[in-house]
C-alpha cells in the first residue's frame, strides 16, 4: 500500500521544485538591481551629493526601501498571493532603473536616492523568494529550497557587475546612466519570468488562522533566528557599501571596486549549492554561527592593511560567513511558525531585519568619512558576540525542553 502522506509529500515537492527553478532564475536576474546599486550608488552620490558625508545615502535609501517593503510584501501575498507580489516588486525595479538613469543624467542627487529606495522595495519582495520555495515542500526539502533559490545569486554577482563594466562609459560624461538603463531591462526579464510561478492564492481560512504574532516572536527560537538575521545581514551592509567609497579613498580604482563587489556577491550566494544540505547534516544553530564566525574573521582582514587584495579578501570571506549566517536564520525562521502562520511571521522577521538594517546603513557614510575603514571594520565585532551569545542561549532551551519531554513519557512498565 502507498503511504499516503509520503505520496503527497512527493507531489508538493514536485511543485516546489518546479517553483525553484524559476525563483532562482529570479533571484539571479533581481540581484542584478541590488548589484547595480551596490556598485555605484556610493560613487554616484559623492558625485552629486553637497557633501561627502553624504556619499552613501543612495545606499541607506535601498535599505530603507528593503525595510519599508517588508511588511506590504507580506500583506499583499496574503491578500492575493505571492505572484502578484513579485510582480509589484518587478514594476518597483523597472522604475528604479529608468529614475535612477534620469537623475545621473540631470545630477539630481535626492532623485537618485529616490531611485534607489525604489530598488529597495524591489529587493524587499525578493527577499521573498527564499521563503516562497519553501510553500508546500516536504520538512526534509525546504532548508534545500530555500539554499537553492539563494544560489541563483551567483550568477547577479557575475551579471550585476559586468552590466556596470561594460555599460558604466557608454554615454560620457555620464557615468553609470546606461548600467541603470540596462537594470531596468533585466527588471523587466524577472517580471516575465516571475509570471509562471505557482503561488496560487492563500485559502480564506488561511487569512486570520494561527496564533498571535507575539505569541510566536516570544519563541526563544524565533527570538534567536531573527537576532541573527539582524546581525548577519547589517553587519554586511555596513562593510560592503562602505567598501567601495573606503577603496576610491585609498587610492585604487573603480575597477578595482567592481571586482571586489562581483567576488562579494558570488561569495554571498554561491556557497548556497550546499548549504542547505550542509543545514541538514549540522543543523541550522551550527551553520549560523560559523556564518558569524567568518562576518568576524573578514573584519579582521580588513583590519589588517588597504591593498586591493586586502579588501576582495575581506568581502570574499564577509560573503561566505554572510550566506551561512543569512540562510542558517531563514531555515530556523521556518521552524518556528505553522504553514497559516507563515505570511506574518516572515514579512515580520524580515522587518526586523531591514528595518536595523535601514538604522545602522545611515550611518555607515559618517562613520567612514569620519573615522575611517578601520572603524567600520571593528564594529562588527560586538553584535557577532551578542549573535552567537543568544544562540548557544537558545540551542541550549531547546535541548531542556528536550529533556524536559523525555522526563514526562509516563514508563510503560509501571
Amino acid at each position: 500500500m502507498i503511504d499516503v502522506t509520503a505520496a503527497d509529500e512527493i507531489s508538493d515537492d514536485a511543485r516546489a521544485r518546479s517553483n525553484v527553478w524559476r525563483l532562482a532564475a529570479a533571484q539571479a536576474l533581481t540581484g542584478a538591481n541590488s548589484a547595480v546599486i551596490f556598485a555605484t550608488g556610493s560613487i554616484v552620490g559623492a558625485s552629486l551629493a553637497p557633501d561627502i558625508s553624504l556619499a552613501t545615502v543612495p545606499l541607506s535609501m535601498y535599505v530603507l526601501g528593503l525595510a519599508a517593503g517588508t511588511l506590504p510584501t507580506g500583506a499583499i501575498s496574503r491578500a492575493y498571493g505571492r505572484r502578484v507580489a513579485f510582480i509589484v516588486g518587478t514594476f518597483c525595479g523597472t522604475l528604479t532603473g529608468a529614475l535612477g538613469a534620469w537623475a545621473i543624467l540631470h545630477s539630481s542627487f535626492w532623485l537618485f536616492c529616490g531611485a534607489t529606495f525604489l530598488g529597495g522595495l524591489y529587493g524587499a519582495v525578493a527577499q521573498s523568494y527564499r521563503f516562497a520555495a519553501a510553500d508546500g515542500a516536504s520538512v526534509a526539502f525546504r532548508p534545500k529550497a530555500v539554499s537553492w533559490v539563494m544560489a541563483g545569486g551567483v550568477f547577479a554577482g557575475v551579471l550585476g557587475p559586468q552590466l556596470v563594466q561594460w555599460t558604466m562609459d557608454i554615454w560620457p560624461p555620464y557615468l553609470f546612466a546606461f548600467s541603470f538603463v540596462m537594470q531596468a531591462l533585466v527588471a523587466l526579464v524577472a517580471m516575465a519570468v516571475l509570471s509562471g510561478v505557482d503561488a496560487p492564492k492563500p485559502a480564506a481560512a488561511d487569512l486570520h488562522g494561527g496564533r498571535p504574532l507575539l505569541e510566536i516572536a516570544r519563541q526563544p527560537r524565533f527570538i534567536a533566528a531573527a537576532l541573527c538575521g539582524v546581525i548577519a545581514y547589517p553587519m554586511m551592509n555596513l562593510v560592503m557599501t562602505s567598501a567601495p567609497l573606503a577603496m576610491k579613498m585609498c587610492g585604487l580604482s573603480v575597477s578595482d571596486s567592481n571586482f571586489g563587489i562581483q567576488w562579494h556577491i558570488v561569495a554571498m550566494y554561491g556557497p548556497s549549492f550546499f548549504t542547505g544540505s550542509l543545514i541538514a547534516r549540522f543543523g541550522a544553530p551550527v551553520i549560523v554561527a560559523l556564518g558569524l564566525a567568518l562576518e568576524a574573521v573578514a573584519a579582521m582582514i580588513g583590519l589588517s592593511g588597504i591593498t586591493a587584495p586586502h579588501f576582495w579578501a575581506t568581502l570574499f570571506v564577509l560573503g561566505i560567513g554572510w550566506n551561512f549566517a543569512f540562510v542558517g536564520a531563514s531555515a530556523l525562521v521556518l521552524e518556528t511558525h505553522r504553514p497559516q502562520e507563515r505570511n506574518k511571521v516572515q514579512a515580520f522577521n524580515d522587518f526586523l531585519v531591514f528595518g536595523m538594517m535601514a538604522i545602522g546603513s545611515f550611518s555607515s557614510g559618517q562613520l567612514l568619512a569620519h573615522y575611517g575603514w578601520n572603524a567600520v571594520n571593528m564594529v562588527v565585532f560586538p553584535p557577532v558576540l551578542l549573535g552567537l551569545a543568544v544562540l548557544s542561549l537558545a540551542s541550549f532551551a531547546k535541548r531542556r525542553a528536550k529533556l524536559r519531554a523525555v522526563d514526562e513519557i509516563p514508563d510503560p512498565s509501571i
